[in-house]
């Protein structure tokens, strides 16, 4: 064993673990880099590379909106809070705007020359008619929604869709509500990189060929990755040790978390104004055109019904019964085409009911520790064996350098 060793050989040995620590640091923050960076693929396929969490972005909202609705949101039950008598008062002035407009748009196009000639207090008549019956068509309208909710929306839709429209949006999810997460994996690199570098010295010391650098870089790059998400996960349930509570970062912040995704996905995803245009305008389309169709109808063979002594003063009873299909049917488009803006109206309304900031919070924070992992999970699980090879592979390429460099 030779211990004649120069000030400069101690210096180079003493370097070790500082370069191992550097090492593991540089590898764990690359590893974060490209599970989000770049958002679009990057190079000339197949070779290139776009970011994990971007390149899995469909697959893993849809894990996402899996867990939202068997655990967090039963959307059924959140319509089902809505009050038709408050709903009605805050579209009110809108509604009744459509309802008289529609009146005009079906007369004048079916009686225009008898139309123009009706004394305004008979419109009037007509007009209020309808508007009295206007409240309990909403509430059928609402209770139709609410019992074909899951029908006509499709959360997974809306969230995949808002994903392809923000291609960024999961990193900022994933970003903020694994902050602490994130800077630990990058801490922990140059921790365990020093650790390892340690041990690493003593062994060059006696015994250095010129695979070992490279050898102990490809651990380090493996191993700090592997350990650091080990740690951010596991133990799920809490331990203690001698006073000491041990369990993964991610599942100690719960609380926290909550608050954060919540947050984020109620004002990114799940908002208000999105909830109804998906249930109205996109995925529940077909179905509310069937709503409005049957219940349109009713509202038209009722109203005939009570004022159809007043309209046979001013049209032949053959022409009303030749043209109420026809008047259905505009009716029936015309709401179509205005409800989803009258609605907008009741949005504060909803939005007040729903809590749905507050209530998916809450039930994030109910979690067990096996659920709860889920929300951050994906961000990992997804290409998780790309992240721990690359590191071994950038440990290693820095290893040969160290190498070089230091003993050549």
């Amino acid at each position: 064993m030779n211990f004649d060793v120069t000030f400069n050989d101690i210096l180079l040995y003493l370097s070790i673990p500082f370069i191992s620590g550097f090492v593991g640091w540089f590898t764990n923050a690359a590893a974060i880099k490209m599970m989000f960076y770049p958002i679009a693929f990057w190079g000339l396929k197949p070779f290139g590379w776009q970011g994990i969490i971007p390149a899995k972005s469909e697959s893993i909202a849809s894990r996402a909106v899996d867990l939202i609705t068997e655990k967090l949101l039963k959307i059924e039950e959140q319509f089902a809070l809505l009050d038709p008598d408050v709903v009605n008062e805050e579209m009110k002035e809108s509604i009744t705007n459509v309802s008289r407009n529609t009146v005009d748009l079906v007369m004048r196009s079916e009686i225009p020359s008898i139309w123009e000639n009706v004394p305004q207090t008979l419109k009037v008549t007509i007009y209020e008619s309808i508007e009295e019956r206007i409240p309990v068509v909403t509430d059928r309208v609402l209770h139709d929604i609410g019992q074909n909710i899951r029908e006509m929306l499709d959360l997974k839709k809306l969230t995949i869709d808002t994903v392809k429209q923000h291609p960024d949006l999961l990193n900022i999810i994933f970003m903020k509500c694994g902050k602490d997460e994130f800077k630990f994996i990058e801490r922990s690199g140059l921790y365990f990189g020093f650790l390892f570098g340690m041990v690493q010295m003593v062994i060059a010391y006696f015994f250095n060929p010129w695979w070992l650098l490279p050898l102990f870089g490809i651990l380090t790059g493996y191993l700090t990755n592997w350990l650091a998400l080990k740690l951010i996960f596991e133990p799920k349930e809490p331990i203690y040790f001698l006073g000491m509570k041990f369990q993964g970062l991610f599942l100690q912040r719960q609380k926290t978390v909550a608050e954060e995704y919540a947050s984020l996905i109620t004002s990114r995803i799940l908002t208000i104004e999105r909830i109804f245009r998906y249930t109205l305008q996109n995925t529940g389309k077909a179905k509310l055109s069937e709503i409005f169709k049957y219940r349109i109808s009713e509202l038209v063979d009722e109203t005939y019904s009570e004022i159809n002594d007043i309209i046979g003063k001013i049209v032949d009873d053959k022409i009303t019964q030749k043209h109420l299909n026809i008047i259905k049917n505009i009716a029936h488009f015309t709401f179509m085409a205005e409800f989803h803006i009258c609605i907008r109206d009741a949005f504060p309304y909803a939005e007040k009911v729903f809590n749905l900031k507050n209530n998916i919070q809450q039930k994030i924070e109910e979690l067990p520790y096996e659920d709860f992992e889920g929300l951050l999970r994906p961000a990992f699980q997804e290409d998780e064996w790309i992240l721990i090879v690359v590191g071994a592979i950038l440990g290693g390429c820095a290893g040969m350098f160290q190498f070089i460099i230091l003993f050549q």
